[in-house]
């Protein structure tokens, strides 16, 4: 990337940022880019994601592990945009989930918005804490504060997601 840091990124950006793929890529979009401060990313929930096949059949719901993925996922690219990590083997771990609460069924159809803001965390630093807002037409679906440390890809291994 070159010039001013962009305020939003494509799908396309997003998969030279973090190494995600279908069926774990659970953001479309991030918008709203602000630095190191804040973002917002999108998830269009569709019923022919592999988690409904079995979460549950009759009645899918998005399960709520993968809605606070889904927000790892925003910071870590939110992250990536500010410290210009396109196509630099960005990894990142969680390392804590605290004050997790879940306020509503995401199910498909819906379009998950996910505000996220940094309380800790610096340019260049490994280990950032993030607070998470999940919503669906402006009503609360979940909450969350997280831990995650980012790292370049060293190639040699480590603590598992």
């Amino acid at each position: 990337m070159t010039g001013e840091m962009p305020k939003e990124a494509d799908i396309h950006l997003i998969q030279r940022i973090i190494p995600h793929r279908y069926p774990f890529l659970l953001i479309d979009r991030v918008r709203d880019i602000n630095g190191y401060q804040s973002a917002t990313g999108i998830k269009n929930v569709t019923f022919n994601e592999p988690h409904f096949q079995g979460h549950f059949p009759a009645a899918p719901i998005m399960p709520g592990v993968t809605i606070i993925e889904a927000m790892a996922q925003t910071a870590a690219v939110m992250v990536g945009v500010a410290m210009d990590m396109a196509d630099r083997n960005l990894l990142v771990y969680f390392m804590g989930i605290d004050a997790c609460k879940f306020r509503r069924k995401v199910v498909p159809g819906d379009v998950l918005e996910l505000n996220i803001e940094t309380t800790r965390g610096k340019p260049g630093g490994k280990v950032w804490r993030f607070k998470g807002q999940a919503t669906v037409d402006g009503e609360m679906a979940a909450e969350a504060e997280f831990t995650a440390m980012m790292d370049l890809d060293s190639g040699k291994g480590g603590a598992a997601e």
